[in-house]
């Protein structure tokens, strides 16, 4: 299997310049989600001190020409701080930085889903609206195979996998402990991670976050997988379905509630909301992933789990509905819903703002309102 070139660099004599003192110095990561609305960016700044808050922060640029952003003509970019978190790779005091990006007229940049999910979710905090995601990603080597897979066939078929234990079920589990611990070092709320249905297909839970900090959380734990992977030599891929045929797609579930659902007769609201989403399938379809659906269409097909991408449906218990009410949830009559039409590779700025949209703003037709 191939696996890149610096991953066989020596950890060993990396290690004794990473023990070096830094004096008072700082590390701060700048992260962003490129043009792709999907990649992401890094660069790394040195502060005097260590910031105690967002506000210690200052705001940077970067050239937008080479992230599909901007024309080379105009190409400054900003960066604005908007999240941080500890540095599981640098360590304290250094620190990973989540940024907005603004274009040269300080507007957000075409994938800076962020700016209007806060304004959305600003507008219902009494609400308050608790969210996780469940983030499906398969471990690919550098030349696109999925890792531990035959070079030239294709292993056993999917039975044995899921929550699989076992060199011949559980394939890359070290990827998987390294990402959960530096999640966790980091402050991301990471809640749980288990094998997937496909060989080499994992899950990591980040939740339950309330508000704006849902996309927060998720967008740093995909950043810092991309980094254990990168120290590994492989590729973590969130495409919904990246080996055709008779294997399971990657999604992202998106776990929901309110207040008023999570107490004693919720239930009714979590009906009423479904109601409204039924009505509204096609503009969710369309912000689940960042290609409007196109992306999805591979893995929603009626399938592998999932529901069919061109219809709504809802149950209890029921994998291959859009929604699914968790059975304990039936019964104790109070709780959340599960929307599982978001694809492994959604903007979760924009699954969460969507939600909110059609349930707690009663907004409906196939456009947003701009308020």
């Amino acid at each position: 299997m191939a696996m890149s070139a610096s991953a066989q660099l020596s950890k060993v004599v990396k290690r004794q310049y990473m023990e070096l003192p830094q004096g008072d110095n700082v590390q701060a990561m700048y992260i962003w989600i490129d043009g792709t609305g999907e990649g992401l960016r890094c660069k790394t700044r040195t502060l005097d001190s260590e910031p105690k808050s967002i506000e210690d922060l200052p705001e940077w640029n970067f050239d937008g020409s080479s992230t599909y952003q901007s024309e080379g003509s105009n190409s400054d970019m900003y960066l604005i701080p908007s999240a941080m978190f500890r540095d599981p790779f640098r360590k304290d005091p250094n620190k990973l930085v989540l940024c907005e990006v603004l274009k040269y007229n300080r507007k957000p940049a075409e994938t800076n889903h962020r700016r209007t999910c806060k304004k959305i979710m600003e507008m219902i905090d009494h609400q308050i609206p608790w969210f996780g995601m469940e983030q499906e990603y398969t471990i690919l080597g550098t030349d696109g195979h999925p890792f531990g897979w035959p070079s030239n066939g294709f292993p056993g078929p999917q039975g044995p996998y899921y929550c699989g234990v076992g060199a011949d079920k559980a394939y890359g589990r070290d990827v998987v402990e390294a990402h959960y611990r530096a999640c966790l070092y980091a402050g991301v709320k990471i809640c749980g991670t288990n094998a997937e249905v496909m060989p080499a297909q994992w899950e990591f839970q980040v939740g339950p976050c309330e508000g704006i900090s849902m996309g927060d959380h998720l967008w740093v734990a995909r950043f810092i997988l991309h980094r254990v992977c990168e120290d590994f030599g492989v590729v973590a891929s969130f495409d919904p379905k990246p080996i055709p045929g008779n294997w399971n797609g990657a999604g992202c579930h998106t776990n929901f509630s309110t207040k008023k659902m999570r107490e004693d007769g919720g239930l009714k609201c979590i009906e009423a909301c479904i109601d409204k989403l039924g009505k509204r399938h096609n503009y969710h379809i369309r912000a689940y992933d960042p290609k409007g659906g196109l992306d999805n269409a591979r893995r929603l097909t009626g399938h592998h789990e999932t529901s069919n991408i061109h219809e709504f449906s809802a149950g209890v218990a029921n994998r291959g509905a859009s929604i699914r009410i968790p059975r304990t949830v039936g019964q104790e009559k109070k709780g959340y819903f599960e929307d599982r039409r978001p694809s492994a590779n959604c903007d979760p700025y924009a699954v969460t703002e969507a939600l909110i949209r059609t349930c707690l703003l009663d907004e409906e037709g196939d456009e947003p309102v701009d308020y």
